[in-house]
C-alpha cells in the first residue's frame, strides 16, 4: 500500500455518473506528478487530499496509484486556501477573487464562508446574494466532502458511495443508522448482500427486524431467478433459516406482517398432503393473475363457415406452392375460431408452413398481423420464414425509459400498454418458451379484447430464463385451443438433426456412427484434448463445412464452472479465436479481458441503454432503448479515453457502452444451452464429458441440438450423451398460472 498526500494539480478525465477520475496529484518536494486513478465525487483541482492505494503500471500511461481510500483535507494555510478558491471548487470565485478573498480575511477565511458568510459582501465586487451562493455552494462540498469520508469509514466505495449520497444527500447518516436495508429499495444495484454488509460493519443486530424483511424478500428473488414464480412456505423458510441463522418462529411472524403490507401474498391450495401456503412477491402473483385473466378475456369464441376456410386453404395453399396435413388445417380452423390458439411442435413438422397458412387465411380477409419473437435472432429467422417483418416483443411494445423506481415491466416501461393498445387484429408469437410472466404480462397488457392471439413454441424446450413456465402452464390449463404437429415432413427426415432431436425428445437412442453428413462424435475423454479439439472445430473446419464464420459457429455447454464449463471455454476460445494484438484495444475488468473483435453476450435486460441502426456511411435510420439478456454482439471498438465500448448486437443495433456496465458483459463464445433459446447457429459444437446429473436432461440436450440447422457436433462422451437422453428428470419450478387460469375460466 502506498500513501501520499499533495493537491490536486489536473483532472484529467471525470465520468459525472459514478465519479470516476483520473488526475495529476502534485506532492510537495515531488518533482514529478503522479496520475491518481479511482473514484472521486465532487474532487477539483486545487484541493489537498491525502490518497492510499497500490501502484499500478498502465499498459499506455504508465506507472499511476490505483486509489483505494482518500481523504480531502481542508486547507489551512493562506497560500492552500487561495489556490483551492481559485481552482472554480466554488462557483463564481475565480483567481482575481480568490486573491481578494484571502488578502481580506487570511486564515479566518474558510471560518468566514461556513459562519459568517454576509462579510463576504464587504469585499469589492461581491454582493449580497452572491455572498449567500457562495456561502451555499461551500456547504455542498462540505456535506459531499463529509458523506464521502463517513462512508469510506465503512469500506463503502467510492461509487457506491455516490449513489448513496445522491438519494440521501445530508439525511444519509439517519438512513444508514436506523436502516441500511432501505437501500435495496431505493437505489437501483443495491441488494442484499452489499446492504447486510454494510449493516454488519454498522453494528447492526443479525436478529434486526429489517434485516429478516430484506432477507425473506432477497430469497424470493433468487427463486425467481431461478425461475420460480413463487416458493411454498416450508422451502422459503428453510431457506431464510441457514441465510440469515435465525429461527423459524421469527420468520412466520414476518411472513405474515409482509403479506398484511402488501409485500408478499400467501395463496393456499389443497393437495393430496394436505394444504401448501404458496408464498409470491406481490408483484409476481399480480403477473400470474393478471396473465389469467387477461387471457381468459381474449378467449373469444367465433362461429365460421368451415367449408368457406378450406376453399381458401386450397387457394392460399396453390399460391405458397404448399400442402398442408390434416393436422395443419385443423390448426387454421382453430385459429380461425378461437381468441386465444396454441401451435406446438418439434423441428421439422412444419410450424412455420402452418403459420405462413394462417397468415395468407387472415389476410385474405383483410385483416392486419404483427409478428413478433423473444429475440432479436428469432425474430429476424420469423422475418426470413415469413417474408413479413418480426419484430422483437421488447421493440413490438416500444421500450420507453426505465420508471424512477426501477421496477421491471411494472410501472410503464412500455409505451404500448392498456392505455395505448397495439393496433392490429392478429398478433403472432414464436419461440412462446422463452417468454417469462412478466414479459407475457406485458404483452397482454398491450393487446386489446378482440384481437387474436396465436402463441407458437416447442413445448419440449427448456422453459424461459426468467420466472415462469408460461407455455407449459396455458397447455396444461387445456382451457384454450391447442394443435401439436407431430408429422415430421420428408425434407425434415433428410436431416439427421431432426431425426435426432425427435428420438432424444421421445426418450430414444439415436445412431452415434459418424455415418451422418450433419450429426457427428468425437469420442475424447481428457478435458485438455476436448478443449483443444472444440478450438480446431471452431476456428479451422466447421467455418468451410457449413460455409459460414468462426463466430457464426456456437459453443454450447451445460455448465458454467469446470474445465468444460462456459467460463474457461471463453477464455481458451478467445485465445484462439481473438487473439492479443498491438492493434486492437483492450480493458480489463472483473478478472476478464475484453478485446476489439470479442464476441459478447449481455446477461441482464437493460431497459435504459440506448441503440441506434446506421447506414453503411453511418447514418442513423432508427435508435431506441433495450438490450436484453442473451443479446449477442461483437466489439467493434473500445475507446479508452471515452471510457466506452461500441458494441455491434443483433439486427445491426450499435450500442456505446460505458466501461461501468461491463459487469452486465461476458463473452460469448460459449454459451450454456439454456442462453441459446430462440436462437439458431449454422453449427453447434457440444462439449460433454460429465456433469451433475440435474444439468445433464434430455430436455437440455434437446434444447442443444435443435439450436442447429446445418451441423451438430458431439465432442466427449457418448456415455454422457446416453445418460442424458435417459434422464427425464426436470427441475421443478414453482408457478401458479394453470390453477390462476381454472380459477379465471369458471
Amino acid at each position: 500500500m502506498e500513501q501520499r498526500e499533495g493537491y490536486v494539480e489536473h483532472i484529467k478525465f471525470r465520468n459525472s455518473e459514478n465519479g470516476y477520475t483520473i488526475f495529476q496529484l502534485s506532492s510537495p518536494g515531488e518533482a514529478d506528478e503522479l496520475t491518481c486513478v479511482g473514484v472521486f465525487p465532487e474532487l477539483t483541482e486545487g484541493e489537498y487530499v491525502r490518497v492510499e492505494g497500490d501502484m499500478t503500471t498502465h499498459v499506455l500511461y504508465g506507472e499511476q496509484l490505483q486509489v483505494g481510500k482518500y481523504e480531502i483535507c481542508v486547507p489551512k494555510d493562506r497560500l492552500a486556501m487561495e489556490r483551492y478558491l481559485a481552482s472554480g471548487a466554488i462557483k463564481g470565485i475565480g483567481v482575481t477573487m480568490a486573491s481578494r478573498i484571502v488578502a481580506k480575511f487570511g486564515d479566518d477565511t474558510f471560518r468566514i464562508f461556513e459562519r459568517e458568510p454576509e462579510r463576504l459582501a464587504e469585499i469589492r465586487g461581491i454582493s449580497d446574494r452572491m455572498a449567500r451562493e457562495f456561502h451555499a455552494s461551500f456547504q455542498e462540498k462540505q456535506g459531499m466532502r463529509n458523506a464521502m469520508m463517513y462512508l469510506q469509514q465503512y469500506n463503502i466505495s467510492g461509487e457506491l458511495a455516490v449513489k448513496i449520497y445522491k438519494q440521501y444527500g445530508d439525511s444519509l447518516r439517519d438512513v444508514l443508522e436506523h436502516n441500511p436495508y432501505q437501500l435495496i429499495e431505493d437505489i437501483s444495484g443495491i441488494g442484499f448482500k452489499t446492504a447486510d454488509g454494510i449493516a454488519e460493519r454498522m453494528g447492526i443486530s443479525g436478529e434486526s427486524e429489517f434485516r429478516i424483511r430484506a432477507g425473506i424478500l432477497y430469497a424470493l428473488q433468487l427463486a425467481s431467478q431461478s425461475g420460480h414464480v413463487y416458493l411454498p412456505d416450508s422451502e422459503l423458510i428453510r431457506y431464510c433459516t441457514g441465510l440469515l441463522g435465525v429461527q423459524e418462529d421469527s420468520l412466520s411472524h414476518i411472513i405474515e406482517t409482509l403479506s398484511l403490507e402488501r409485500k408478499l401474498k400467501i395463496v393456499r391450495k389443497q393437495t393430496d398432503d394436505g394444504e401448501e401456503r404458496q408464498v409470491y412477491s406481490w408483484p409476481s402473483y399480480f403477473a400470474e393473475i393478471a396473465v389469467a385473466r387477461m387471457l381468459c378475456n381474449l378467449n373469444q369464441k367465433e362461429t365460421i363457415d368451415e367449408g368457406f376456410v378450406f376453399h381458401r386453404l386450397r387457394s392460399i395453399e396453390k399460391n405458397l406452392d404448399i400442402e398442408l396435413d390434416e393436422i395443419q388445417r385443423q390448426a387454421v380452423l382453430e385459429a380461425s375460431r378461437n381468441g386465444v390458439m396454441i401451435l406446438t411442435g418439434g423441428p421439422g413438422t412444419g410450424k412455420t408452413t402452418t403459420i405462413n397458412a394462417i397468415i395468407g387465411l387472415f389476410e385474405s380477409k383483410g385483416k392486419n398481423i404483427l409478428l413478433a419473437a423473444p429475440t432479436g435472432r428469432a425474430a429476424k429467422r420469423m422475418t426470413e420464414a415469413t417474408g413479413r417483418e418480426a419484430r422483437t416483443i421488447h421493440r413490438l411494445l416500444e421500450v420507453t425509459r426505465m420508471s424512477p423506481d426501477g421496477n421491471d415491466f411494472r410501472h410503464g416501461i412500455f409505451a404500448r400498454d392498456e392505455s395505448n393498445p397495439l393496433e392490429t387484429d392478429v398478433v403472432i408469437i414464436d419461440e412462446v418458451s422463452m417468454v417469462d410472466i412478466h414479459l407475457m404480462n406485458a404483452l397482454l397488457r398491450a393487446i386489446p379484447v378482440g384481437t387474436r392471439l396465436i402463441l407458437v413454441g416447442d413445448g419440449d424446450q427448456l422453459p424461459s430464463v426468467g420466472p415462469g413456465n408460461v407455455l407449459r402452464d396455458i397447455l396444461e390449463s387445456g382451457v384454450f385451443a391447442s394443435v401439436c404437429l407431430t408429422k415430421i415432413f420428408r425434407q425434415a427426415e433428410e436431416s439427421d438433426i431432426v431425426v435426432n432431436a425427435h428420438k432424444i425428445r421421445n426418450g430414444e437412442d439415436i445412431r452415434l456412427d459418424n455415418k451422418s453428413k450433419d450429426f457427428f462424435i468425437m469420442r475424447r475423454s481428457d478435458p485438455s484434448v476436448i478443449l483443444s479439439v472444440v478450438s480446431e472445430l471452431v476456428r479451422d473446419k466447421l467455418p468451410k463445412y457449413v460455409e459460414a464464420t468462426a463466430m457464426d459457429i456456437q459453443v454450447l455447454t451445460p455448465m458454467r464452472k469446470g474445465e468444460l464449463g462456459v467460463e474457461n471455454l471463453n477464455r481458451i476460445l478467445q485465445a484462439y479465436l481473438n487473439p492479443q494484438d498491438e492493434r486492437k484495444v483492450e480493458h480489463a475488468t472483473r478478472g476478464i479481458v475484453f478485446r476489439e473483435g470479442d464476441k459478447v453476450m449481455q446477461i441482464k435486460n437493460n431497459y435504459q441503454m440506448e441503440w441506434e441502426i446506421r447506414t453503411a456511411r453511418g447514418t442513423v435510420t432508427e435508435n431506441g432503448m433495450g438490450i436484453y439478456n442473451g443479446d449477442i454482439g461483437v466489439i467493434t471498438k473500445i475507446n479508452r479515453f471515452a471510457e466506452e465500448m461500441e458494441i455491434l448486437f443483433d439486427e445491426n443495433k450499435t450500442v456505446y457502452y460505458p466501461f461501468s456496465a461491463t459487469e452486465d458483459l461476458e463473452h460469448a463464445y460459449a454459451v450454456t444451452i439454456h442462453k441459446s433459446q430462440g436462437s439458431e447457429y449454422p453449427a453447434v459444437v457440444l462439449p460433454i464429458l460429465s456433469g451433475p446429473q440435474m444439468l445433464l436432461t434430455r430436455n437440455l440436450l434437446y434444447t442443444a441440438v435443435t439450436r442447429a440447422t446445418r451441423c451438430v457436433t458431439i465432442v466427449g462422451s457418448e456415455n454422457a450423451i446416453r445418460q442424458m437422453i435417459a434422464n427425464a428428470n426436470e427441475r421443478k419450478r414453482y408457478t401458479g398460472l394453470c390453477d390462476r387460469i381454472w380459477e379465471c375460466s369458471r
